[in-house]
């Protein structure tokens, strides 16, 4: 069971990491260790050629990370991202792109995550990414 719900992730982001609300990012479903989280197509998101930028394409990663690793431990804010991995697989089409995220290897200090994304309606992925969470100490939070 997710340890917490999407609407409180996405009223944490929005109060705590302005650039996610600014982008629209929304974390849709929240389970435990998982995520599905939507960036929203805008111009304001593109890159020339009028696709989504790869560094959207990177925050969204690190957005559905940290939505799969409070679904597994809690509303752990400090929570960091200390290691990002991504690989630009396609083009993505100029629609919204969905990421989905999955703790591969949850650990007291660290969690290594797992995120593809997909434009939307497509089922052939556009990128593919790993990443690890540093989890501060109980005492720390």
């Amino acid at each position: 069971m997710s340890k917490i719900t999407p609407e409180a992730f996405n009223d944490l982001t929005d109060r705590e990491l302005p650039i996610a609300a600014n982008c629209g990012f929304r974390a849709e479903e929240i389970g435990d260790g998982a995520a599905r989280v939507r960036a929203p197509f805008s111009a304001y998101l593109t890159r020339p050629g009028g696709t989504i930028s790869g560094p959207v394409m990177m925050a969204l990663t690190d957005f559905g990370m940290y939505a799969a690793l409070m679904g597994a431990i809690g509303p752990v804010e400090l929570a960091v991202t200390t290691n990002l991995n991504i690989n630009f697989l396609r083009l993505p089409a100029p629609v919204d792109v969905i990421a989905h995220c999955s703790v591969i290897k949850l650990g007291r200090r660290l969690a290594v995550i797992e995120v593809t994304l997909y434009s939307e309606g497509d089922s052939a992925p556009i990128a593919h990414a790993t990443g690890t969470y540093s989890i501060p100490p109980e005492t720390g939070r």
